[in-house]
């Protein structure tokens, strides 16, 4: 199936597509408590209008109480060919340190190369990805090559709390042949990649308890437990010298990586310059693990980390000793880990640990399975086929070191439908900090990528 018509009209339009991007970046579409949710509401109405404008048809929000809106649409008048559902989210982080910024975070700023503001990747750009290639096609064409439906979600920054009760009110609208989620990075802004393997997470909040009450630490120190040096304690019996965990069986049920994920380790190359740079890791901190085995560890191995911690606080320093101390630590799982079955180990290992008889509370915690895929499917010889064409590079399969919580459930409500993580991100994108950007090269080359994608979709008998 001829696609140069439709990449040359994207070519044509590019500008246009850019503009689509830079209206919904200036809604300010927070979806935490505490911000404006009509600023959500602003942003779905904006997407279902742009959706209209694109081509699209059959564009609603869709509501749940106490939910952010979800925006749908759908082009189906391909009859006999598969469906494709294209994801992606509207609603973004709170802004962070505004000072930090170099322009201001809801005024998209275009900068050697990049497009900087809040959304501008994630994952506006994800969004506008996919009306952007709808659009060429229908310009190009009059028509798609197969059918497509679209869910933008309003809610994934905040947790996508209400997903499941979404998937399940409206089951008819999701069913597709394959979804493609498009809020996921590249290796980098030249290299296109699938994501097919996030890690999950298992955290908790820690608190552990002495006294009611402060006491001076002259009158009172020797023979009181300090409970702050009682949770260090706590926190550094989970990891040895080298950084590795130390709770029973933690590392039992890790899956090694499939085999075109380990291929795609041994032909990339991740210099420990280049992750140190991105990183920001101080020049003379040393690498937890040997320098040809940073992908692997970050995507492929769990990892623990203590995520905040307090006790007093600066402003309040005095010399006391504190009734208590507190942390919220967590554990990034790994594919093959179970999650509670983790939580629950770590429970116990802070127990085991806890010293000088001091109180030790911890929360019920959150426990998110790991999640992978196994790339056999036809769709994926299909994207990684469009990926080359639309950058000119062979694809590569890559994990994730995050969570991304809608996966798991879209994968489950289309009943093993392949799911394909395309996303719009590279490492310097910097999604949920100051800055964050999106490198405008690459924008133009995953719509491309989009519109090749749903030629090379079209021409199979089945996906799955």
């Amino acid at each position: 199936m001829d696609t140069s018509k439709a990449v040359s009209v994207a070519d044509a339009r590019h500008a246009d597509y850019l503009e689509d991007l830079k209206a919904l970046a200036r809604i300010p579409s927070v979806s935490f408590p505490g911000f404006d949710p009509k600023e959500v509401v602003r942003s779905a109405e904006a997407v279902a209008a742009l959706c209209r404008a694109r081509g699209l048809e059959n564009v609603e929000l869709l509501t749940l109480p106490g939910a952010h809106p979800y925006v749908y649409a759908d082009w189906l008048h391909a009859p006999g060919k598969p469906t494709l559902l294209l994801y992606a989210h509207h609603d973004v982080q709170p802004a962070g340190r505004e000072e930090l910024w170099k322009s201001p975070p809801f005024e998209p700023t275009e900068r050697e190369g990049r497009l900087y503001g809040r959304g501008c990747a994630d994952d506006k750009a994800g969004a506008v990805a996919h009306t952007s290639a709808i659009a060429a096609w229908l310009e190009a064409a009059g028509a798609l090559p197969l059918n497509v439906k679209v869910i933008i979600e309003g809610e994934e920054e905040c947790g996508s709390d209400h997903l499941e009760a979404f998937l399940a009110k409206y089951a008819d609208k999701v069913m597709a042949d394959a979804i493609v989620l498009t809020d996921t990075g590249n290796f980098d802004a030249d290299t296109p990649s699938i994501t097919v393997a996030l890690r999950g997470l298992a955290a908790l909040d820690v608190t552990v308890r002495s006294m009611d009450h402060p006491l001076h630490s002259g009158m009172w120190g020797g023979p009181i437990p300090d409970p702050v040096q009682a949770l260090a304690k706590m926190i550094a019996a989970c990891t040895d010298a080298k950084g590795r965990m130390t709770i029973p069986g933690v590392y039992k049920d890790v899956k090694k990586p499939g085999r075109a994920a380990e291929a795609s380790l041994k032909r990339l190359k991740y210099p420990e310059k280049t992750f140190r740079a991105q990183s920001g890791l101080d020049k003379e901190t040393r690498l937890l693990v040997p320098a040809k085995d940073l992908l692997r560890s970050n995507w492929y191995r769990p990892s623990f980390s203590v995520n905040a911690i307090q006790a007093s606080s600066r402003k309040d320093c005095a010399n006391i000793i504190n009734e208590s101390a507190w942390c919220h630590m967590g554990i990034r799982l790994a594919p093959g880990m179970d999650a509670r079955r983790t939580l629950e180990a770590l429970k116990k290992h802070l127990k085991k640990n806890a010293p000088w008889g001091v109180t030790v509370e911890l929360s019920a915690g959150d426990a998110s399975p790991a999640w992978t895929t196994d790339t056999d499917a036809p769709a994926f010889a299909a994207a990684r086929r469009a990926l080359q064409k639309g950058y000119g590079r062979p694809a590569i399969d890559m994990g994730c070191g995050g969570s991304i919580p809608f996966v798991g459930p879209f994968a489950k409500a289309l009943k093993g439908a392949p799911a394909l993580l395309i996303g719009v991100e590279d490492p310097l994108s910097n999604p949920h900090s100051e800055n964050e950007s999106l490198h405008l090269g690459m924008f133009k080359k995953a719509i491309a990528s989009a519109i090749h994608l749903y030629a090379e979709a079209a021409a199979l008998p089945s996906l799955r």
